[in-house]
């Protein structure tokens, strides 16, 4: 930001932020927009964009025919940093239904779709007490249904979660077992029950695969030509011809996966493939590390 905002209230500054995102990512904003969005008085939306004004004298333009102020050829930002991911966040969740259009601050949707990624079944109560463990750092038990050969059918099993990783589809809790006296993911749809919080067992400090980074470093396909690998290299942020991904252990697999890295992704089509793994025999020792060998 251009400048310090120490000097106004929250909510001022929070209209403010409002006025520059719509005059940056919609081209003009309105004093009924700011009235609709935070309730204030016509009044108060006016002192709004006159301070906005002052603020920023050179980025907002009144155009009587629209009756709105547009953004102006030399407009900076003061109180937002542009951010695309953070504006197809919004959009995303819009499209999702996670939020309501109002909530997202954008007024011209455009024409919308999402992958399809099926919803799953988490209970609230189950969220709601492992959420409370990990607060007030207790054990919980849960009635977990394991994928192992071993554990066919669901038990009941005591846990000390620490933290939630995400691996792009499913949500899953990090934390000690008591039954195998090791870390691990609990997939939060497979807890079927919870039962009573209780003593911890071993801290969040002690989980060394989620307290260490292991850094994936990422190329362009070998097969693809200059001008496709300069545009993945665009892409993904690489600087001379790689990028490295800093990744918790714990999240190691999940990341790959997602990429398509598991294994030699060289080895794939690069139509299909456009990146790969440049420090490939590093990464497969991260996996064995994490006790994810593939």
């Amino acid at each position: 930001m251009a400048e310090s905002l120490t000097t106004l209230k929250w909510g001022v500054e929070r209209r403010l932020e409002f006025i520059e995102f719509r005059l940056f990512w919609e081209g003009g904003v309105n004093r009924s927009d700011i009235i609709e969005m935070f309730d204030v008085s016509v009044p108060q939306a006016s002192k709004d964009l006159t301070l906005y004004q002052e603020r920023a004298p050179n980025n907002a333009l009144y155009d009587k025919s629209a009756k709105r102020y547009v953004a102006s050829e030399h407009f900076e930002p003061h109180f937002l940093k542009p951010d695309p991911d953070g504006y197809l966040s919004r959009l995303r969740s819009v499209a999702e239904g996670l939020i309501d259009l109002s909530e997202s601050w954008i007024t011209q949707v455009p024409d919308t779709d999402i992958a399809l990624t099926p919803r799953r079944d988490i209970d609230a109560s189950v969220l709601r007490t492992v959420l409370s463990a990990v607060r007030d750092h207790r054990s919980v038990d849960i009635h977990y249904q394991s994928m192992s050969k071993d554990r066919p059918d669901p038990i009941w099993r005591r846990i000390t979660p620490h933290a939630f990783g995400y691996d792009g589809f499913r949500w899953h809790v990090r934390g000690y077992c008591h039954v195998t006296d090791k870390f691990k993911d609990f997939l939060l749809p497979r807890v079927l029950g919870i039962g009573s919080l209780d003593e911890p067992g071993a801290p969040a400090e002690h989980d060394a695969l989620w307290q260490e980074r292991f850094g994936v470093e990422i190329g362009p396909h070998p097969d693809l030509t200059t001008s496709q690998k300069a545009v993945v290299a665009k892409d993904y942020g690489m600087e001379k011809g790689s990028a490295v991904l800093t990744v918790r252990y714990a999240m190691l697999f999940y990341v790959l996966k997602r990429l398509g890295l598991l294994g030699d992704a060289a080895k794939l089509p690069a139509r299909s493939q456009h990146i790969v793994v440049v420090n490939q025999a590093e990464t497969e020792a991260a996996l064995e590390k994490a006790d994810f060998a593939v």
